[in-house]
């Protein structure tokens, strides 16, 4: 087996397909964003989103073989691989779908992924000399994990966020200051001309165990700013950054500490914040562990990292069947909030 897999990714408002060898070398990766479809919403639309999927899959998969220097009619792949959750049931359905149609059309193996699963990969996939074991702080619009990688399909979940994702956060906070959608990078470049010392935000659990919560510093922006019509802006979305970068690398290095990691790694929309990155780094240096920051393309959803996936559980457990459907609710291997 050469592990030619073909990734599809659509759990969310990204068409993507990529096509991954042996677990590690990306050959094409193609990505359709809906953020301009869902900006004018202020947030993702289910059925608008399984729509633009329906339109998107079939040009950005010819694309992603294209690109790999592979045919659109019987491809050398080895593997059909498809995101099966967590996400919105419709936009899954269609990702799904068309991986076991092709699957079936080529007569290949299909393998359904978890997304969050398929974020550790971001990062071996640029840099597969990473240091492991490592901490990933995975941290997205729906989901906040601390995961310590051992290997390929070898992880321990050793924190997660009991309410509020840090992307959730980030996107409920700039819908509430007028700011655009999504809320991540709205924030970072809104708190690019604010003081983050401006406001004492409170940095939730922050000295409590490795779980997250960042529900009640939602709250207090809400509050301030109500408490105070006409502070800056700028101040609110710094000052509001800062408490989600303090809270994120002060609970990476102690994850690291406890668990015994050489090294940690950023996954997930929110790997893309500039301050994070930078925070993440300076602190994982002072350590002395490895630092591994996956550029803004493995950070934001994408299917190398479901092809990536896929290569390693094929090996592990074999094909998925093809009677097995999709999990909106899909929670990560071994979360202890279900």
């Amino acid at each position: 087996m050469t592990g030619l897999v073909l990734g599809l990714e659509t759990s969310c408002d990204e068409t993507a397909a990529a096509v991954v060898a042996n677990g590690r070398e990306v050959r094409s990766s193609v990505v359709s964003s809906q953020v301009d479809l869902h900006a004018h919403f202020g947030g993702v639309v289910p059925e608008l989103a399984g729509r633009a999927h329906l339109e998107r899959i079939v040009p950005v998969v010819a694309e992603a073989l294209a690109g790999a220097g592979l045919g659109a009619t019987s491809p050398s792949l080895d593997l059909v691989a498809a995101t099966t959750g967590p996400g919105l049931i419709g936009a899954l359905l269609v990702g799904v779908s068309f991986a076991k149609a092709l699957a079936l059309a080529w007569r290949l193996p299909y393998v359904g992924v978890n997304h969050l699963e398929g974020h550790l990969y971001a990062s071996l996939l640029e840099d597969p000399d990473i240091e492991l074991p490592a901490v990933v702080v995975l941290v997205s619009g729906g989901h906040s994990l601390l995961v310590k990688m051992t290997g390929p399909r070898v992880y321990e979940v050793l924190g997660e966020t009991v309410d509020d994702a840090a992307g959730e956060a980030f996107d409920k906070v700039a819908r509430y200051l007028g700011l655009t959608y999504p809320g991540g990078p709205a924030i970072e470049k809104a708190a690019a001309g604010g003081d983050p010392s401006a406001i004492d935000f409170p940095r939730p659990m922050l000295r409590e165990g490795l779980d997250l919560s960042f529900s009640g510093l939602k709250t207090a922006v809400v509050h301030y700013v109500r408490a105070h019509p006409d502070v800056s802006g700028a101040d609110v979305a710094a000052s509001f950054q800062a408490a989600i970068v303090d809270v994120l690398v002060a609970k990476a290095m102690r994850a690291a500490l406890v668990s015994g990691a050489r090294s940690v790694c950023l996954a997930g929309g929110v790997a893309a914040n500039g301050p994070l990155r930078a925070a993440l780094r300076r602190a994982a240096d002072a350590a002395g562990l490895g630092v591994y920051l996956p550029s803004p393309a493995m950070c934001t959803d994408n299917a190398a990292m479901i092809a990536a996936a896929a290569y390693h559980n094929l090996r592990a457990d074999g094909p998925t069947p093809l009677d097995a459907g999709v999990a909106p609710g899909l929670a990560f291997p071994g979360s202890r909030l279900r």
